[in-house]
This record gives structure tokens, C-alpha cells and sequence, in this order.
């Protein structure tokens, strides 16, 4: 039996949200002191309940990776999440950068973070992403730390090169990551294009947001029909929210933040009237599945064999139904 990614059907894509507030974001840190978060406006109820009423339209279901600061002052709002039938998971507790945290600095923000996430709904969490793509060749210890502390799967590594984050050379579509403790984590990369030798983003965040649509839909055909594999798609709140408070900063930083945002909520209405989309523990549990029932299939060498523990990522969804 084959994987489903390489059956002659139509494709089922994941979708992600990263639920930050605005002033949260990475491009930000040197305006925006982490000690004073608790002074600024938030905005981050509001904005995800734009999202979730969006996704409720399309009838669209994802995964929402949770800042854990957010959880523990809105706790209705990750039960809101899961009652509209969504996976809850880990976006870190600070929104600190891995790569500058020493692994026990990781480990407790790590923990703090699930920890408030679960508080709120009562789910276990299974996933993890990290701030800005910042797990990178430099701090890959923080797979095995994740392995320990009871996740399934990440998805942290962009296979692209960029200014703040990336590990250019790594594989482009799900594989599992074997860690040095001797523990196994699923890995679950973001969309990339190959074009001239070289990984080029695509169908997520200030790429889903910046870049004409017809690369968007460039980049679903080619998974669709080349390369036979799921786009990963993820965006933030705060990008569907024009009216949010002007941050002084960078130029650079301000452009990638700002450019628009008011066409954001279109674009990714677009998107989900013209693809299907699931939660990662959905793929997860129809890995587990196809597991079971052909236990000696084999598949590439981007696809390793699906440990046991996979299927623990499928209980949170299937109480969310």
C-alpha cells in the first residue's frame, strides 16, 4: 500500500496558524521589550477569531501553534480554537529566537509553554514550531529536547537561505528526524519551489502575503502534480489585521511586516476555496494507519517508517471532531 501523497487522488494540504500578537513578532524585539508586553494593546483575541470565522466559512481545519504568554492570558481563546474542531500546539512561551537560548533555557520555556497551552484545553500537545524557523544547524539539540519532552512531530526547519533563519541543504518535504538521545521526531518543513538549484519559499506568512498569487498557485501544482507531496501553509493573526498599531523599527523589518496586510485576509480566502486542508495530527494519524496496515512498506528517502508514538499526535484531533 502507498503513501497517500503518491496516490493518483486529489491532495489534502495542511494548515497552519502561528497565534502571536503583533508586537510579539521577532521583526520587533529591539522596539519592543518583552517585560513590557503586558502594556501594549493586545489584538491577538480578535485577530484569530478573524481567522477561525475565515476558516469556519471554508470549512477549513488547521493547526494552531500557540505562543504559550498568549495561552495563559486568553485561555478562552485556545478552548475557542479547539472547540471549532482545530489542533492546539506549541509556538514557544517568549517567542525567543532557539538559536539564542542555551538548551535548558529552551527546555523551561519550552515547558512553560505546553504547559499553559494544556492548562487551557485539557489536550495533550503533541507539535512544536519554533519562533521564526530559529531552530538551525546550530541548535538541532533542540529536536532531541522536544523528543524528551513528549512531542511528536516539529515543524521549525526551513530549507531555505535567509537573513535570520533556515538550514539550506535540508530535506524539503516530511521525513523523520532521528535524535542523538536515540528518540525519533516527525519533521514537517514549510513549502519550498526548487528553481536553479535553489530552495525558494512559498503559500506562507509575508511569502503567502508579498508574493503575487500566481506564484501561490504555482507552487500548489507542483506539489500536486510533480512532486506529489502536501503544501504546508502557515500565517499569522496579526497579518489579517490592517488596522493594528504602526511599531517603529527597521525599514526592512517594517516592509516585511506591513506589506499588505489588507489584501491578506483575500488571498487566503483564495487559497481555501481552491484546496482542501487538515491538521498535522490528521496526516500523522493516517500515517499510523497506513503503518499498521502495511507494516513493511517501504517509502523514500524523504519518508522513514512512522514510529508507534505518531499515533498519540491523532488523540487530540480525534476529540475535536
Amino acid at each position: 500500500m502507498k503513501d497517500q501523497n503518491h496516490n493518483a487522488g486529489p491532495l489534502t494540504h495542511v494548515l497552519s496558524v502561528d497565534v502571536e500578537d503583533y508586537f510579539q513578532v521577532e521583526a520587533f524585539t529591539g522596539s519592543v521589550d518583552r517585560k513590557s508586553w503586558a502594556q501594549w494593546p493586545s489584538r491577538v483575541v480578535a485577530s484569530t477569531q478573524r481567522v477561525l470565522d475565515l476558516f469556519d466559512r471554508h470549512n477549513a481545519k488547521g493547526t494552531f501553534f500557540i505562543v504559550g504568554w498568549v495561552a495563559e492570558r486568553f485561555p478562552h481563546l485556545v478552548r475557542d480554537i479547539q472547540s471549532r474542531g482545530h489542533e492546539l500546539a506549541c509556538h514557544s512561551y517568549w517567542h525567543r529566537t532557539v538559536y539564542s537560548l542555551s538548551p535548558e533555557e529552551f527546555r523551561q520555556d519550552t515547558r512553560q509553554a505546553k504547559q499553559a497551552i494544556e492548562d487551557a484545553a485539557g489536550v495533550t500537545v503533541r507539535g512544536y514550531r519554533a519562533p521564526s524557523w530559529s531552530i538551525t544547524k546550530a541548535c538541532l539539540w533542540a529536536l532531541d529536547i522536544l523528543a524528551e519532552e513528549g512531542f511528536t512531530y516539529d515543524s521549525s526547519i526551513y530549507p531555505i537561505h535567509h537573513d535570520l533563519y533556515g538550514v539550506p541543504g535540508a530535506k524539503r518535504f516530511p521525513y523523520m528526524h532521528s535524535c542523538g538521545n536515540g528518540l525519533k521526531l516527525r519533521e514537517f518543513p514549510p513549502a519550498t519551489l526548487r528553481l536553479m538549484g535553489t530552495n525558494l519559499p512559498v503559500a506562507g506568512g509575508g511569502y503567502l502575503r508579498i508574493f503575487p498569487s500566481a506564484w501561490t498557485e504555482l507552487a500548489f501544482r507542483t506539489f500536486e502534480n510533480n512532486y506529489r507531496e502536501r503544501v504546508v501553509v502557515y500565517l499569522h493573526p496579526w497579518e489579517l489585521d490592517p488596522e493594528q498599531p504602526r511599531i517603529g523599527g527597521p525599514l526592512k523589518s517594517r516592509l516585511r511586516h506591513y506589506t499588505n496586510l489588507h489584501r491578506m485576509s483575500a488571498k487566503v480566502g483564495t487559497v481555501l476555496s481552491r484546496h482542501s486542508f487538515q491538521r498535522f495530527s490528521d496526516v500523522l494519524a493516517a500515517e499510523a494507519l497506513e503503518n499498521q496496515a502495511s507494516p513493511h512498506f517501504e517509502v523514500d528517502s524523504n519518508h522513514k517508517d512512522i514510529p508507534e508514538h505518531a499515533q498519540a499526535a491523532a488523540q487530540q484531533s480525534r476529540g475535536t471532531r
